[in-house]
């Protein structure tokens, strides 16, 4: 307690070298290296670069990506992986930098340097993708695709039938758009024949 009480005592008393507005642009100018060394690290982490410059995001996740429509389309825009699993605002950025803190360690104990372990842990990862993403009714997906409920009329009319049900149901994008940049996990659901022709409508 001591060595506290004589530090709030030492930040208390003003400077008797330094002049009020010397602390004050000192002060200012270390906000400003600190706010852009923040930021410089928060976007140098965000990059697809980054991303895969471990072996186990490149020999699986970004490969299974790079076969989907969301890597190469006709619109010719291609959504990096930080534009999927990493919050827009600068809070949710935040939270998930520290929350990646387990990923790196799961790279340094080898968690899934293996394509065995890959699939052993495949569903785990999924699901907790798919609940961070219920939990904030898709923001990631709705940043891209903003405008799909103002025009669900110009939609597929099995499209549109989903949606105005989804809606209606209050489910959210990723309730029913799974594995669609990466495998989804080998499970029951997966073995479930598709009916050959569905009556939407009837739906």
């Amino acid at each position: 307690m001591t060595v506290v009480r004589n530090l709030l005592g030492f930040l208390s008393k003003p400077s008797v070298r330094y002049s009020a507005g010397a602390l004050i642009l000192a002060g200012a100018a270390g906000a400003l290296i600190l706010w852009g060394g923040f930021n410089f690290t928060m976007n140098a982490t965000s990059t697809e670069e980054f991303c895969i410059s471990c072996h186990e995001m490149e020999a699986n996740a970004y490969a299974e990506y790079k076969e989907t429509i969301h890597y190469s389309n006709s619109s010719g825009v291609t959504a990096e992986c930080a534009d999927c699993h990493i919050p827009h605002d600068t809070v949710g950025k935040i939270f998930r930098k520290i929350e990646a803190s387990r990923e790196v360690y799961g790279n340094i104990i080898g968690k899934i340097d293996t394509p065995e372990k890959y699939e052993a842990h495949r569903l785990e990862m999924a699901e907790r993708e798919w609940g961070k993403m219920r939990a904030n009714d898709s923001a990631n997906c709705r940043a891209c695709h903003s405008d799909f409920e103002r025009n669900i009329e110009n939609q597929y009319e099995w499209a549109q039938i989903n949606h105005k049900k989804m809606i209606a149901e209050g489910k959210t994008c990723i309730d029913c758009h799974q594995g669609i940049a990466h495998k989804l996990p080998n499970t029951k659901q997966m073995h479930k024949q598709i009916p050959e022709s569905i009556d939407y409508k009837a739906q």
